[in-house]
C-alpha cells in the first residue's frame, strides 16, 4: 500500500492562480508523452507517485491523450485508485477536449455537444466525480463563443469541474470569453498555453499581459521546447532520442547548427546561476510571478526531481535577462 511522504510539501512552492483562491505548485506533471498504451505501466505508477512524494499536487490530461486517445485518462484512473485515492483532497486533476477524439461532426472542436459528452467520458476513463479544472483546448473559428463558454459553465454548474480554464487561446479571445465566463458567474481561473525561452508567442498575441490584467492564471506547457532546452541535445542527438524514435513532437531538423548554438550559450548562463539547463529555462518562465505553473513531462523519476529544483532559484538579474532575450531571440 503506497503511503506518501510526510515531507512532500516541504520545498515546492504553491503560487496563487491569479486573483483566485486556488493555489498550484509551481510545477506540475503533465500525462501526454508516456502515459498512453505504448507507456509502461509501472513506470507511469512511480513518475506519479516521484511527483506527489516530492509536492506536485497537479496532474494535467486531456481527453485524446495517448496514444490511443483516451488511454493516459484509463492509466491514470488505475493509478489514482491503487495508489492516489485516499489523497484525493489534495490533488488538482485537470482535463481538456477540443481537439479530435471520436468520428463524426460531434468529436471535436468546441460545441456544447462535444465539450459535455467528452467530461463525462474523461470522468469515467478516471473514475472520478469531478476533475477541479475543465479546459476548452483550443480556440473554434466556427462555434460562437458564448455556446462553447456556456458548456464550461454547465460543466462547473452540474459540479462536474470545479473551475473552468482555456487553453491556446490569445489575448483578444481570452478577454472575450473572459467576460462571457463572469457573466455566468464561472470561476475561470486559468490559461494553458506553450511557452519557453524559445516560443514567446503568449507575449506576442496578448495572452500574457491580458491574464495578468484580468487576474486569470498561467500554466505553461513546453517550457523546455521539447528537450531543446535542457543537456539532451549539448552534444549532439542521442541514439535514443524522442527525434529518432518518435517524430510527433520534435523533428530533427529543427536542431540547426544556429539553435545548437543558442542551447550552449544558454547553457552557460545556467551554468554561471549553478544551475542545470532545464532548470534555468524552468524558473526563466516563473521569474515574474505571472505564470503560475509549468507543466512538465518526464519518462525517469530523476527527470521530476531534477526540474523541481527549479523552484529553489527564480531571480534573474536584468544582465541575465537581457543576454538570454539576446542569444534566444533571432
Amino acid at each position: 500500500m503506497y503511503q506518501a511522504s510526510e515531507s512532500r510539501y516541504a520545498s515546492m512552492s504553491y503560487p496563487r492562480c491569479g486573483r483566485s483562491g486556488l493555489k498550484l505548485p509551481a510545477v506540475s506533471l503533465g500525462l501526454w508523452h508516456n502515459f498512453g498504451d505504448t507507456g509502461i505501466y509501472d513506470n507511469m505508477r512511480l513518475l506519479c507517485r516521484t511527483a506527489f512524494d516530492n509536492g506536485i499536487t497537479q496532474f494535467d490530461l486531456a481527453n485524446n491523450y495517448g496514444p490511443e486517445p483516451g488511454s493516459a485518462e484509463i492509466n491514470f484512473g488505475r493509478i489514482l485508485k491503487e495508489d492516489l485515492a485516499p489523497y484525493r483532497d489534495e490533488l488538482i486533476i485537470t482535463t481538456k477536449a477540443g481537439y479530435l477524439m471520436w468520428d463524426g461532426p460531434y468529436g471535436d472542436w468546441g460545441s456544447r455537444k462535444y465539450m459535455l459528452a467528452s467530461l463525462d467520458q474523461s470522468l469515467q476513463r478516471m473514475g472520478v466525480d469531478y476533475v477541479d479544472i475543465f479546459y476548452h483546448h483550443r480556440m473554434d473559428p466556427e462555434t460562437p463563443l458564448e455556446e462553447t463558454m456556456g458548456a464550461l459553465a454547465t460543466a462547473v454548474q452540474s459540479g462536474k469541474a470545479l473551475y473552468a480554464g482555456l487553453s491556446n487561446y490569445d489575448g483578444p479571445t481570452l478577454e472575450k470569453a473572459a467576460a462571457i465566463l463572469e457573466d455566468l458567474r464561472v470561476p475561470f481561473v486559468i490559461n494553458q498555453n506553450r511557452y519557453s525561452i524559445f516560443d514567446r508567442t503568449i507575449e506576442q498575441n496578448g495572452l500574457k499581459e491580458t491574464s495578468r490584467r484580468l487576474g486569470k492564471g498561467i500554466i505553461a506547457f513546453s517550457p523546455l521546447a521539447q528537450g531543446m532546452l535542457s543537456d539532451r541535445y549539448l552534444n549532439g542527438v542521442p541514439a535514443d532520442s524522442r527525434i529518432r524514435t518518435d517524430g510527433r513532437f520534435l523533428q530533427e531538423g529543427a536542431l540547426t547548427e544556429d539553435r545548437l548554438a543558442q542551447i550552449k550559450a544558454l547553457n552557460e548562463i545556467a551554468a554561471g546561476r549553478g544551475q542545470t539547463l532545464a532548470q534555468m529555462a524552468l524558473a526563466w518562465i516563473l521569474r515574474d510571478g505571472i505564470v503560475t505553473s509549468v507543466l512538465i513531462g518526464a519518462s525517469k523519476p530523476q527527470q521530476i526531481l531534477d526540474n523541481i529544483a527549479a523552484v529553489q532559484n527564480t531571480a534573474f538579474s536584468d544582465e541575465e535577462l537581457k543576454l538570454i532575450d539576446e542569444i534566444s531571440i533571432r
